[in-house]
């Protein structure tokens, strides 16, 4: 199910919306002595291809994001916990300034939803009077909300109140609950008093508990579908989230003080940056566009110039990774922005001299700009990922073609920026074919003579927040169990063969390897050597040797998938996931986030936001 649409004319906010609220929270600080803690759920099991190493080497944009804003607001004394850096780290005995935080704040993908809830359910082991209000946030968030709520008295876990939304919506819970508080209150009992007196109703995109009964949720209350801030210049300063990073640890508490400024280049060399959101396209296995509400959010092309300026400056950070769904979406503001970061001089060197920048577009737009991709590598960009997903266009059709995609990957080499193709593989795509581009090998292989730097390929797998995702589960494709093994969360990445109609899916599984190591390879490590291009230099090589390494990764902790797949009893769901709470709207109505309306609740089960997701569509 894609997230509902909220009336037409009424997706964004006021303009300037979002720079009030951090004013009237600005004015209101210092009265609030508050200590955040922030984490990033990680489960380390998902750390292969084609995502392993820039998984621990690039901050996520979220937490970074929420902490700038509470920073921005006066709110200073917050610390993020990344789980990729500090794998023990226990929230029932942090202590931040000397106290346990008031807020204790986690946020996580689909993927990682285990480990966010290990993180919730050790926070509930606090005492109950010094408890930090626990809030979840994150993708995982965005589309299926009810699931961080706890439903077993016996076992505790879970959050107080989940954030569906953006900053705007952690600021605007955030006041509501100070506007509540009285001095020297915690923000957990002025968040409850908060609650039940309706002042959280009015603030679209939270869902919270009620009737909690020893610990467990007896109804959702579901505030609806945020409003989205649609000129992303009101978003805060990214630098002063780098300040408050918990330093890597094999501690279960938090350091003295945060990363020394010094090191963190070192620590995470890649920094993401958000320039622009949306995407034309509306793939159906993509929730992109309904999360955007179909709109195109852009940030002004000087704004983003200053954020890759300050923050060289402040901590020397060189390499930025656009946070885009398609940055070649509206072609004119691309030409600004890239105009803009061209010209661009910091303390009079070019600004392309100390930035280099990557991010993800589609086939068809890059054809478009294909005469201006000169001016795009001048102003910096060195690799751009692109959503090939099947070059047929069997899967699926958004302007790509063999040819296209051929010429569209030869223009990029030609320019000198690496092109980087993202893939899907689908039940009915085999491994080879004799007389066409069908096969996921012949199409690796056109991919590599047209000059394709790395390789992403992914199984289509359920995404929430897709059109498709109702319908996968309902024919029957995806996988409760196989063997005695149930089909975990981390396990919807796409590596793993977890939904499909094939007869044989172990070969599915095996596939995913044996296209990886087709193009990863000592073999392909050598030609890269060989027939090096001037302008991309030995990126080629390089990315082999990342790839081989990867793809060991990827054959330990997939191989017995594959084992289990063909050897073990498939089990199938065949309803969609909904909550096993009862969820409503402020009004009683159906819930904003609930997929299934008209059923009875089934037990929670946890399918996810993939990688698949954030490709370019």
């Amino acid at each position: 199910m894609e997230l509902p649409r909220r009336a037409r004319g009424n997706e964004l906010l006021k303009p300037g919306a979002l720079i009030d609220l951090r004013g009237r929270l600005r004015r209101i600080a210092d009265r609030h002595d508050l200590a955040t803690v922030i984490a990033c759920a990680f489960d380390h099991r998902t750390r292969m291809l084609p995502f392993i190493f820039a998984d621990t080497r690039m901050i996520p944009a979220g937490v970074r994001a929420i902490g700038s804003a509470l920073a921005d607001c006066g709110f200073g004394k917050t610390r993020i916990v990344l789980q990729q850096w500090n794998k023990r780290f226990r929230p029932s005995l942090m202590q931040l300034d000397g106290r346990v935080p008031d807020l204790f704040m986690v946020s996580s993908m689909g993927l990682h939803y285990e480990q966010s809830m290990k993180l919730m359910r050790d926070a509930q082991r606090i005492d109950a009077a010094h408890r930090p209000l626990v809030i979840a946030g994150g993708p995982n968030c965005v589309y299926e909300p009810w699931t961080v709520f706890n439903t077993d008295s016996g076992q505790p876990a879970g959050a107080d109140v989940a954030v569906t939304g953006e900053e705007y919506v952690t600021l605007s819970l955030l006041e509501a609950i100070l506007n509540e508080r009285a001095e020297g209150e915690s923000m957990r009992a002025a968040f409850f008093r908060a609650r039940d007196r309706g002042a959280l109703d009015a603030i679209p995109g939270l869902m919270y508990a009620r009737g909690s009964r020893e610990g467990v949720a007896e109804e959702l209350v579901d505030t609806g579908i945020q409003q989205l801030v649609g000129d992303l210049d009101e978003l805060p300063d990214p630098v002063p989230g780098y300040a408050m990073l918990e330093p890597p640890s094999r501690r279960p508490t938090l350091g003295s003080q945060p990363v020394p400024t010094d090191r963190i280049r070192k620590l995470s060399p890649i920094s993401s940056i958000v320039m622009t959101f949306g995407c034309k396209f509306a793939c159906q296995y993509c929730p992109i566009p309904g999360y955007n509400q179909r709109q195109h959010r852009l940030k002004s092309p000087q704004r983003i110039a200053e954020e890759m300026g300050r923050l060289n400056q402040s901590y020397g950070l060189r390499y930025f990774f656009g946070a885009d769904d398609n940055f070649f979406n509206d072609h004119d503001r691309t030409l600004e922005i890239v105009n803009t970061l061209a010209n661009t001089q910091i303390n009079g060197t070019p600004l392309r001299k100390k930035a280099r920048w990557y991010t993800e577009v589609t086939v068809h737009d890059t054809l478009k700009l294909k005469d201006h991709l000169p001016l795009i590598r001048e102003a910096g960009c060195r690799a751009l990922w692109l959503g090939v997903e099947d070059m047929t266009g069997t899967l699926v059709k958004k302007g790509q073609s063999v040819d296209k995609t051929q010429e569209a990957f030869e223009r990029l080499c030609d320019a000198g920026i690496c092109p980087m193709p993202m893939m899907m593989h689908h039940d009915t795509q085999p491994l080879v074919t004799r007389t066409s581009h069908y096969g996921l090998l012949n199409q690796i292989r056109l991919l590599r003579r047209a000059g394709a730097v790395s390789l992403q390929v992914l199984m289509v797998t359920p995404s929430a927040g897709s059109k498709l995702y109702e319908q996968t589960f309902e024919s029957g494709q995806v996988y409760k169990q196989v063997g005695n093994r149930r089909v975990a969360p981390h396990m919807y990445d796409g590596n793993y063969v977890v939904a499909s109609k094939h007869a044989k899916p172990w070969r599915k599984q095996l596939t995913l390897i044996a296209g990886y190591a087709y193009f990863y390879n000592p073999i392909g490590f050598i030609a890269a050597l060989v027939r090096r291009k001037s302008k991309l230099a030995l990126k080629p090589a390089g990315m082999q040797i990342i790839g081989m390494a990867g793809l060991t990764q990827t054959i330990r902790r997939t191989l017995h998938w594959a084992v289990r797949l063909r050897f073990g009893k498939v089990e199938r769901l065949s309803e969609t996931p909904t909550s096993a709470i009862p969820m409503r709207s402020v009004d009683g109505g159906r819930a904003g986030h609930d997929p299934i309306p008209a059923r009875e609740p089934t037990a929670a089960h946890h399918p996810v936001v993939t990688p698949l997701t954030v490709s370019a569509s």
